[in-house]
């Protein structure tokens, strides 16, 4: 066992441990990604049919071995079909580039701080007066197709902008705020709902609303509830109620300043590799 290792170790070089690691890290993201969805049930019905067609073969059960043959080659086909969102949804997740500067490194300390203060304002109103909210944070998932369903706006975020867009006479309350750039983008827009079936009854369309739209992309959703005043926010597909205004602050904060170090934290991985081809 020791020569074994041995003889693995001595010929494995540094762009090896970058591949392992790698490999390693993209079938953590996969399976984090399938403990989200409806997939982790599939891939256990999809082992239990492969595991069932090798003993068949095993034990020479030729009908059972036929027919489970058949089973996994026609189950290819009803997984395109059957878990279409899940699939669009794991595709737009590879899509989301974090070597790519992200669009909220485009703001500075102070102007991420001024963002924050308008919006925590503003939900402490909506909170206290009890008016429905629904505010989304786009990142790297471009909701352009979103923004076409409401209003255009285009206009500098401030906690009197959004208690006009959410009063309750406004034409554009019900619908969503979308904020790219931090800016208020577009108001009035509609959002896909959740399919989950474990959303509890008692919440509403808004809610619904706010997760299905993290379902879809890596937004950031922050909903005040016109029925109760309670703060909640959306992020990948799931939600966290009854939030106090510290944690809404720390969260914005987190989002808006500390995404240039992760940005800048990712981008170390192509540097490295490009110094190991100048070394060779």
């Amino acid at each position: 066992m020791r020569e074994f290792l041995e003889n693995v170790f001595s010929g494995m070089g540094i762009t090896d441990v970058i591949d392992i690691l790698i490999v390693a890290v993209v079938i953590y993201k996969i399976l984090g990604f399938i403990r989200k969805t409806r997939v982790e049930q599939l891939l256990k019905g999809v082992l239990v049919l492969v595991v069932a067609t090798f003993l068949s073969d095993i034990f020479n059960l030729h009908t059972i071995n036929w027919i489970l043959k058949g089973t996994v080659a026609l189950g290819a086909v009803a997984i395109l079909v059957v878990f279409q969102p899940e699939l669009r949804r794991a595709l737009e997740y590879m899509g989301r580039s974090k070597l790519v500067k992200s669009s909220l490194t485009q703001l500075d300390k102070e102007k991420g701080k001024q963002i924050t203060s308008h919006i925590v304002k503003a939900v402490e109103t909506f909170s206290r007066d009890r008016v429905g909210a629904l505010i989304v944070f786009e990142k790297e998932t471009a909701l352009s197709d979103i923004m076409e369903s409401g209003t255009l706006v285009d206009a500098e975020i401030s906690e009197q902008l959004l208690g006009n867009i959410f009063y309750e006479g406004a034409p554009l309350h019900d619908g969503a705020v979308i904020i790219r750039d931090g800016r208020v983008c577009a108001a009035g827009c509609v959002l896909p709902l959740t399919r989950s079936n474990a959303i509890s009854k008692e919440l509403g369309t808004r809610h619904r609303a706010g997760i299905g739209i993290t379902e879809n992309s890596d937004a950031l959703v922050l909903i005040v509830s016109e029925e109760t005043g309670i703060i909640s926010m959306a992020s990948e597909g799931h939600l966290s109620r009854f939030l106090d205004l510290k944690t809404v602050e720390k969260t914005l904060l987190n989002m808006y300043l500390n995404a240039e170090e992760r940005t800048g934290t990712m981008a170390i991985i192509p540097r490295m590799i490009s110094k190991m081809r100048r070394d060779k």
